[in-house]
């Protein structure tokens, strides 16, 4: 009986997110001007709506000693496919994302008109275009999310970070707040090779293990620091040791 009732909300959820999508796409065809005024905020609630309907339980962890600053960068591990519409659920950001989710089907066109920034990672000159974007986008107000991996790592972290996050903050004079994640099924939820965007989601729908951790820390300071190569390293180090902490 109760696993009956558990799929009927599932179900429930799935039809949810269906119809907010359709919403989302329709809407997705206004003038970009006009979705700048309300877009970005049914973005944060449909992102939350993908959320439920993959099942995912996600346990935001504030081990930060005072609360976060209303103007920030947020960087994250970037462990799996979860984060693109996970971070977003939790934190109202505008991410940065690999060109190539613009082609992901129905899922491209609404992060594209919620104003999510793009970027060829392997093209010097767009990510020499991204990085202007993003320092145009924070020094606007804009609250922005981005994965310093440059890429899905997987469980264990990439052995360095790139330089993005930590140049945008200092151009920008503005915090960077940290998130480590932690899925206990990372196997499940990470890329696999070959493996397409609707089989990723199926993955993530059944998996046996549907608990995400999201750890929240106090901001980095970029007064603290004197160029990105310093505050790349010790913003890295830290998330060594959260490494160690939490991936037993």
């Amino acid at each position: 009986m109760l696993w009956t009732l558990a799929w009927i909300r599932r179900f429930i959820a799935a039809l949810d997110l269906v119809l907010f999508t359709l919403v989302m796409l329709v809407l997705a065809l206004l003038p970009r001007s006009t979705l700048r005024r309300f877009y970005p905020t049914l973005f944060h609630a449909w992102c939350r709506c993908f959320v439920r309907a993959l099942g995912v339980q996600i346990q935001l962890h504030q081990h930060q000693h005072r609360p976060l600053p209303k103007h920030y960068i947020l960087i994250a591990n970037h462990p799996s496919a979860l984060e693109d519409v996970g971070i977003p659920a939790f934190f109202p950001v505008r991410s940065l994302a690999k060109h190539e989710v613009k082609a992901w089907f129905l899922v491209g066109k609404i992060a594209e008109a919620a104003g999510t920034l793009f970027v060829e990672r392997d093209n010097k000159s767009s990510r020499l275009a991204a990085q202007t974007e993003l320092i145009h986008a924070v020094n606007q107000g804009d609250n922005i999310a981005l994965y310093p991996e440059g890429g899905c790592h997987g469980r264990h972290l990439a052995p360095r970070f790139h330089f993005g996050a930590f140049a945008t903050s200092l151009a920008t004079q503005t915090p960077i707040v940290p998130v480590f994640l932690q899925h206990e099924a990372q196997e499940i939820f990470e890329w696999r090779q070959g493996e397409s965007l609707l089989q990723k989601i199926w993955a993530m729908m059944t998996s046996p293990n549907p608990v995400v951790h999201y750890h929240v820390f106090d901001p980095f300071i970029p007064q603290d620091y004197a160029d990105k190569a310093h505050y790349c390293d010790a913003v890295y180090q830290q998330y060594i040791e959260w490494q160690a902490r939490f991936l037993h």
